[in-house]
Formats: structure tokens, C-alpha cells, sequence
């Protein structure tokens, strides 16, 4: 384990819903390294390891430091929420390791975690049961004009979507302004969903319309869910059916 950094994928945050891999790879490491708001969730259960930690669009910084405590002999693993692979470090890493590390023997591996999409579908029943795709509405490290563009290519293709990112401070508008790019695809009653603090402390939970879902106030730890044009209700819940019954 001293030549390889773990990328581990830590879920929504509570300790249930991480992967025994994930939970047995941290138990075995010297250093644990991430953002603080996902090792603070960690403090209790791993207490006993080294905690490094980066603000935010320091990323970079904190994979450096990975590869260093690495080339220390020390076993290290930066953490992600959700799954590393999506959203989340698991690229950069490898991004690091080519520009700065091509000449060490660090090996790197990627341990899944269950992301926003899925954790946050099951606590709404099953909106995407059918081809979905996933959009993060942050401008951050995407232009804006290629966010829009796929939000329309989704919306028009009738895929059901989960939105990453809503909503900031700086963005508190952009949800809003997501759904007007796709009401021309989309009509007001379409079901559709959102779920705050997935699997962590204060979870919400909403089932709404796509009208309503406009005017909804969201932050970054929410996961909304649109869904595509046979999304419907059923005991509050929001399900997309696949058709098995068509062949009946």
C-alpha cells in the first residue's frame, strides 16, 4: 500500500452508505487528505489519523501533497463525497501524476462511493429508472454557454436529469435560470424533486413540479431531479418506468 494512493469515494457522508472497501482502505491509512467539510465527517470514526486539508480551488495544492506524503512512505488517501470518478478528484489526480510524477512508482486506484444521483434518486423512490444524464449547473471550471447547451440537448432528448450545483451564494439565480432554458422541452406539471443533505444530518426532501421547482430555493448540497415525459407520482414518490408492463 506504500507506493499507491487510494482516490476514495466516500458517499453522501454517513458511514452506512460507504462502501466496505472504502471504509477498510481509510482504517488502514497513515494520511487522510480533503476538503475539511468531508473530513469533519470522518473526525470521529478515524480519529487516530493524520487529517490534511485544502480549502476551496486549492485542488490542486491538495493532490500535490498526496503524491509528496506518498514519496514519504506513508499510505495516503484523498477523499471525495460521493463517487471520486465523478465530480470529483479522481481525474486530477491522474492529471498530477502525468505533469509532476511520471517518473515515481506511485500507483493510483479508485474506490466508487455512492454519488448524489443515486443516493439522492432513492430517497425520492426511483426517478431515473430509465437513460438519464447527470449536469452540474457550477460555472466554476465549465462555460456557461456549454452548461446551456446541455441543458437543452437533455431536456429535448427527454432524459430524465439530476442537477449537481444548483445554487450558491454567488448563484443563487441559476436553477431559476436553468429551468427557463429548458421550459420549451418541458411542461409545467412535469414531476420532478429535489433532496438537501443527502444521507447526512437534516436531510429534505421535495416532490414538486417543474413549475414549481423554479421558484424552489436550493444551496450546493442539494440534488434536484427533473424528470423525463412518463416521470409520475406514486405514493409521493417520484418514479420513472422502464416499460416492463408494455410487454405483458
Amino acid at each position: 500500500m506504500t507506493n499507491c494512493i487510494y482516490i476514495v469515494g466516500m458517499g453522501p457522508g454517513s458511514e452506512k452508505k460507504m462502501s466496505f472497501e472504502a471504509k477498510d482502505i481509510l482504517e488502514k491509512m497513515d494520511v487522510i487528505i480533503g476538503y475539511k467539510v468531508y473530513l469533519d465527517l470522518l473526525e470521529e470514526e478515524f480519529r487516530t489519523k493524520e487529517f490534511i486539508s485544502t480549502p476551496m480551488k486549492k485542488e490542486i495544492e491538495r493532490c500535490k501533497i498526496c503524491f509528496e506524503k506518498a514519496l514519504e512512505g506513508k499510505k495516503v488517501a484523498i477523499i471525495c463525497s460521493g463517487d471520486a470518478g465523478i465530480y470529483g478528484m479522481a481525474s486530477l489526480m491522474y492529471e498530477i501524476k502525468e505533469q509532476f510524477y511520471a517518473d515515481s512508482q506511485i500507483e493510483l486506484r479508485v474506490i466508487p462511493g455512492i454519488t448524489a444521483a443515486i443516493s439522492g434518486a432513492a430517497e425520492l423512490g426511483a426517478p431515473l429508472n430509465h437513460d438519464f444524464c447527470v449536469i452540474s449547473l457550477s460555472d466554476l471550471l465549465t462555460p456557461w454557454e456549454k452548461i446551456e447547451k446541455r441543458l437543452v440537448a437533455a431536456a429535448s432528448a427527454d432524459f430524465a436529469i439530476a442537477l449537481y450545483n444548483p445554487s450558491s451564494k454567488k448563484r443563487s439565480h441559476y436553477l431559476k435560470k436553468a429551468c427557463e432554458i429548458m421550459e420549451k422541452y418541458i411542461e409545467k406539471s412535469r414531476p420532478c424533486g429535489y433532496v438537501k443533505n443527502i444521507g447526512r444530518d437534516g436531510t429534505e426532501i421535495c416532490v414538486c413540479s417543474f413549475e414549481e421547482l423554479k421558484e424552489e430555493s436550493v444551496d450546493m448540497f442539494t440534488t434536484v431531479f427533473i424528470g423525463n415525459s412518463s416521470t409520475k407520482v406514486i405514493d409521493k414518490k417520484l418514479v420513472t418506468p422502464r416499460g416492463y408492463n408494455r410487454n405483458e
